[in-house]
């Protein structure tokens, strides 16, 4: 184990690692949307649950050997937010074309390992990227358990120790000893119990929670895969870009269904290092610091008489009186309220307002893109303003797509606009207006550093920002 800034971590050249970064869920909605799934968000302090489980997976491997899988549109948000926490490769971030779930995703990614130079002996561990982990060294130690598995052929993978029946996992019973010590043979994997049977497991003492982490070598996998699932096998050891061509035809399957249910080489290293898989307000209310009366207050709250409530509310004051067991989120366009141990209902009505058009199931206020972040100041009718911070050495391309077009007021820093066939300075407090013009003829702010430059955006009509990759327009 060492140091992620440590200049020595190097020397463990034979680990990779691989984070997933997919998937959309609502279940902590409105906090949680499309386009701002829970990974990105930073919910148990400073750092989003991606970044947590970056630092986490770089206590066994050095950045160099770390990639993340990720679908084409997240992929300037991961790649953004892992560069804030860590010193990853220029490839880190491998793009998946569409979502196939998780067997297709590890496949993926496990190609590029092998494009930057990984062997078929290597080790790869995969992990999810929403995930919260108390004990950061009791994980590294599980992992360090699961690398010796693997060396020795295993697919292995932990088993999170429950402290509580639950019916929303799924569950690996464990069987006997491995001799070498590391780790026991898996005698099932089970599927998401009733209570009574939930209990029956955790009395037991025999079964585990199945947490989504997987360690193998590249060679134990890809044999295995040729034994038990050769609609995948025959994708493989192609390149990244042939596996991207033929992504849609694969099955979309788990990795647990693909490999681990199928596999006679499965192991389990059990883990109890305060695991949550963060999947329900109450889930977060339970794992977060509370105080005497059982309370979590995140944000501007003032709570009068209150007992075993969550409320988050970081924009403005939220105040309660003579309340218990309430969860409210408060998000600058939405404000959620439910009873604890409801919370699950959240998924009911994010569907519902889905079903009736409502832009805020799956469009957040704010969000970064590969030039920098924005920030909806306010939006009423046919306008819209927004907050811009323009990366040093980035560009952004400006799409308005608005039958008035589009105002910028520079606030902090300098800039070159260009467009119409010229270029001039932007500097701080002058204004610059983008009338309505054919896509090819649009403009756009480069910021030559060396600080942020901050632009206010005045939108009307509808329309926004062009997504493509710095300099593409």
């Amino acid at each position: 184990m060492f140091d992620h800034d440590d200049k020595d971590a190097i020397s463990m050249p034979r680990v990779y690692g691989l984070i997933l970064t997919g998937g959309s869920g609502t279940r902590l909605w409105p906090k949680s949307r499309e386009d701002l799934p829970k990974q990105f968000l930073a919910l148990a302090g400073p750092r989003t649950l991606l970044q947590e489980s970056l630092l986490r997976m770089l206590n066994v491997v050095c950045p160099q050997n770390l990639y993340a899988v990720s679908g084409e549109s997240f992929a300037p948000r991961v790649e953004f937010q892992a560069r804030e926490v860590a010193a990853v490769s220029e490839g880190f971030v491998v793009c998946e074309p569409m979502a196939r779930n998780t067997a297709p995703a590890i496949l993926l990614g496990c190609e590029a390992l092998l494009e930057n130079g990984a062997g078929e002996e290597d080790l790869v561990i995969v992990a999810p990227s929403d995930h919260l982990v108390k004990d950061v060294n009791a994980f590294a130690a599980a992992l360090q358990q699961a690398l010796a598995a693997a060396e020795e052929g295993c697919l292995t993978t932990l088993g999170i120790v429950p402290d509580r029946p639950e019916t929303g996992f799924g569950y690996i019973r464990r069987g006997r000893p491995r001799g070498s010590g590391n780790g026991y043979e898996v005698d099932a994997f089970v599927e998401k119990p009733d209570f009574e049977t939930a209990q029956r497991y955790v009395e037991s003492g025999e079964y585990f929670w199945n947490g989504g982490v997987f360690v193998f070598s590249l060679a134990s996998l890809y044999r295995e895969l040729r034994e038990t699932s050769p609609d995948l096998s025959g994708a493989v050891r192609k390149g990244t870009a042939a596996l991207r061509a033929s992504f849609e035809t694969l099955p979309s399957i788990s990795f647990d269904y693909a490999v681990m249910e199928k596999t006679h080489r499965a192991a389990m290293v059990p883990m109890d290092a305060g695991w949550s898989d963060v999947g329900s307000w109450d889930a977060l209310h339970d794992v977060l610091p509370r105080d005497e009366r059982g309370n979590c207050l995140k944000g501007d709250v003032l709570l009068e008489n209150g007992r075993n409530c969550f409320v988050d509310s970081q924009d403005r004051l939220t105040v309660l009186a003579d309340v218990d067991d309430l969860i409210l989120v408060d998000t600058p366009d939405v404000i959620f309220v439910t009873r604890r141990g409801f919370s699950q209902r959240v998924r009911d009505v994010a569907r519902h307002l889905k079903e009736r058009g409502r832009r805020e199931v799956h469009q957040a206020t704010d969000g970064s893109e590969p030039w920098g972040s924005y920030k909806v100041l306010c939006e009423e009718g046919r306008f819209r303003i927004r907050r811009l911070l323009v990366e040093p050495g980035k560009t952004l391309s400006l799409c308005p797509d608005l039958s008035n077009g589009c105002r910028w007021l520079v606030i902090e820093g300098k800039g070159v606009f260009s467009g119409g066939g010229s270029e001039r300075e932007l500097c701080e407090g002058e204004s610059f207006f983008l009338p309505f013009a054919p896509k090819e003829e649009l403009g756009a702010v480069q910021n030559p550093g060396p600080g942020l430059l901050e632009l206010i955006e005045i939108q009307q009509g509808t329309g926004g920002l062009d997504r493509s990759l710095p300099g593409e327009r």
